[in-house]
């Protein structure tokens, strides 16, 4: 057992905890690792709080533009569902975390790298595959996985060793967010039952409190990728957070989902994901308008696979690099702008337009200016027809005379 191990820290129960029984069950000096993604409003409480509880060095790390520019970007363009519903915001922060993990644990000289991942989650694979693909000679524990106790247990360990943890047994919601959404777990959200509770959300707004108008926004894209919003350049973070702020002040982006995990369980998840879901729903719009239906059929099966493979965790693999490669191939032509419609929970695309356009008004209109030539139509439906008559005539009166 190496005596360092360099611990992805995010301040929260298991990883508060973790500090101090890393020590005291493997006499590990513990290097915490935090790693901003938009997920904490103030990282120096953070290492602060990691350097009390016994770590021996604290590192912050702000990698919000490589997340984006990385991460998310590449998953938008994907139009990355799992499931169709879940837009992948903690599976996507965790391939990143993971290979700041590495490089800290090797500047650091570090045998051992560690994450407060619990033993029947998603996130324990995410991290273990991503590191050994990157690192295979570093060992990897996991803590949570490790102790046996129970969440309520490990409350009452925290509060045993006066451990601050920003949860109580009266208040379980475990939260993990970063720039692209938030999820939401334990307490009641574990009864599929139960309706997900306001309290659970701060960035959809309640229906109660949402504008009793509708409001419209334009999307502007540029090769897949947003690049303004309301005629209004923006940088990708800030791009992001303006969506999250329009579309959640409206009540968009709640997601209640029965969930098949990697480890073969199914859970409820609650996600809340405003950008996250207006966006990629404007960019599958464009999309619409730009890819031919050929592009479009495969470009769905390809969206389904890369959304599977970021939620297994399997990033750092060959598999992705061929799926996004043709997925920036796909892009060379998504560029133009959406309109949608926010109003009372939902986001609905209303309008949209591209300087490569493949819907063009003198072929589809059925009033003046039509130029499609109807005299075609016959020949073309008997060529398109003649394999399902030869069938018919060979085959199927056979299988009737039966």
């Amino acid at each position: 057992m190496p005596d360092k191990v360099v611990l992805a820290y995010s301040g929260g129960l298991d990883t508060s905890v973790a500090i101090r029984w890393l020590k005291e069950k493997h006499n590990l000096d513990v290097v915490a690792f935090s790693v901003d993604v938009g997920n904490e409003p103030d990282f120096p409480k953070i290492r602060e709080k990691a350097l009390k509880l016994g770590a021996v060095r604290a590192v912050v790390q702000d990698a919000r533009q490589a997340f984006i520019d990385e991460f998310v970007v590449p998953a938008l363009k994907a139009n990355a569902l799992y499931q169709g519903k879940y837009p992948l915001a903690t599976a996507l922060a965790r391939p990143l975390m993971a290979r700041l993990l590495v490089e800290i644990a090797r500047a650091e000289g570090a045998g051992a790298v560690a994450h407060g991942c619990t033993g029947k989650g998603n996130d324990q694979v995410r991290f273990d595959v991503s590191v050994g693909a990157l690192a295979p000679e570093l060992t990897i524990l996991a803590p949570a996985r490790d102790w046996g106790m129970t969440r309520d247990e490990t409350i009452a360990y925290a509060q045993r060793n006066n451990i601050p943890i920003p949860i109580t047994s009266a208040s379980p919601y475990s939260i993990d967010q970063n720039l692209w959404g938030r999820s939401i777990e334990c307490g009641v959200m574990e009864d599929p039952w139960t309706e997900p509770p306001d309290d659970a959300f701060i960035w959809a707004a309640p229906a109660a409190k949402t504008p009793d108008e509708p409001e419209y926004i334009e999307v502007e894209f540029e090769k897949g990728v947003p690049t303004a919003v309301n005629g209004k350049k923006m940088a990708a973070i800030d791009l992001i957070e303006k969506v999250n702020e329009l579309a959640g002040k409206h009540g968009v982006g709640k997601i209640d989902h029965i969930e098949d995990r990697v480890t073969g369980i199914k859970s409820r998840e609650i996600y809340e994901a405003p950008a996250a879901v207006t966006l990629i729903q404007a960019h599958q719009a464009l999309e619409s308008m730009t890819l031919s239906r050929e592009q479009l059929r495969l470009k769905q099966i390809i969206s389904s696979e890369y959304a599977d493979l970021i939620y297994d965790g399997r990033w750092f693999t060959s598999y992705r690099d061929d799926l996004a490669a043709y997925v920036d191939s796909s892009q060379r032509f998504v560029t133009g702008t959406v309109r949608l419609k926010l109003f009372k929970g939902s986001s609905a695309v209303v309008g949209r337009k591209s300087p490569y356009s493949l819907y063009r008004h003198d072929l589809a209109t059925y009033d003046r200016g039509d130029v499609f030539d109807r005299s075609a139509a016959v020949g073309f439906i008997k060529l398109f027809g003649l394999p399902a008559r030869t069938q018919t005539q060979v085959q199927r009166k056979k299988d009737k005379e039966k």
